[in-house]
């Protein structure tokens, strides 16, 4: 049972959020040379909980307006395939969805009590984002854009509960991250396009159509990339920051990939996997990049 609920986590899928923290963490590290252990460990488990939450609820509303019934499931797109398959009930995976979000309001409560009304912003999007994600913002277009500004504040809201500021550094760091999460997001929804769709999602690939949205792929890895540059040119990240251009051929690979084979499924599948590693790899050099810029 437990791995069942690992599966509609998407435990792999966490990573994301485990990079974002680790940018803000590494960044104030860079710059500051310290870390309150106790505030880590909150972090870690607030923004979890959080995403988690997003990944509950999702399934649930995807499975509630029939469209994980119409997609064709693969490692990386079309649901988790936990309700269709009937492993769990849905009011269960709606109540931990629930809960989670709870858990991840509670430990943003203590950060809002220590380090005051910026994490009560950022702490407020995030809850009202996530628990209409997979209705309302999904049903408007906005989930790339969801996505790239979640990211984006799990960067600089660690950084601030570090630091007790927000710099240009953070705020660039949380646009490589954001970008990158948002590109993954990005190539998912090509399988699944026609079953959105069908029941009222408005994807970015949805909104252009599939062979228009090929050319949009280069968009999120152009968008971190600059803000990488720009952010080594301003002196705002140490000059190593460049190792995250290691990971480039798997971007062309993903893109390449994507524009000769966006209406095959089976086909896609491997690029699609190429950019969720392009996106890992990318956050995880940049990670290590304040580490060993010292």
């Amino acid at each position: 049972m437990l791995s069942v609920w690992f599966r509609v986590i998407r435990v792999k899928f966490l990573l994301a959020s485990v990079i974002a923290v680790s940018v803000g963490l590494a960044l104030n590290w860079w710059q500051h040379h310290s870390l309150d252990p106790l505030d880590v460990i909150l972090t870690f488990a607030g923004v979890m909980a959080l995403h988690a939450s997003v990944d509950l609820l999702n399934d649930f509303w995807d499975f509630k307006r029939g469209i994980d019934t119409k997609t064709k499931r693969t490692k990386m797109s079309g649901g988790t395939g936990v309700l269709p398959e009937g492993l769990l009930k849905p009011s269960s995976v709606y109540r931990a969805g629930v809960v989670s979000l709870i858990i991840g309001a509670v430990i943003g409560g203590y950060f809002v009590l220590t380090d005051g009304i910026i994490v009560a912003a950022i702490l407020g999007f995030a809850i009202l984002s996530i628990y209409f994600y997979s209705t309302k913002i999904v049903d408007s277009g906005l989930g790339e854009f969801f996505v790239a500004v979640k990211g984006s504040m799990i960067v600089i809201g660690t950084y601030y509960i570090q630091s007790g500021q927000i710099t240009l550094e953070s705020i660039f760091g949380g646009i490589v991250v954001g970008a990158l999460s948002s590109l993954v997001l990005f190539i998912a929804s090509f399988p699944d396009h026609d079953a959105d769709k069908s029941k009222g999602r408005k994807t970015l690939v949805i909104t252009v159509g599939k062979q228009n949205a090929t050319k949009l792929f280069w968009i999120f890895p152009l968008v971190s990339y600059t803000a990488i540059i720009l952010g080594i040119l301003a002196n705002l990240f140490p000059l190593v920051s460049l190792i995250t251009f290691l990971s480039f051929p798997l971007m062309i690979k993903s893109g390449l990939g994507l524009k000769k084979n966006f209406d095959s499924i089976d086909m896609l599948i491997p690029y699609m996997s190429s950019a969720l590693i392009f996106s890992r790899v990318t956050g995880a050099l940049f990670v290590v990049s304040f580490l060993i810029g010292l």
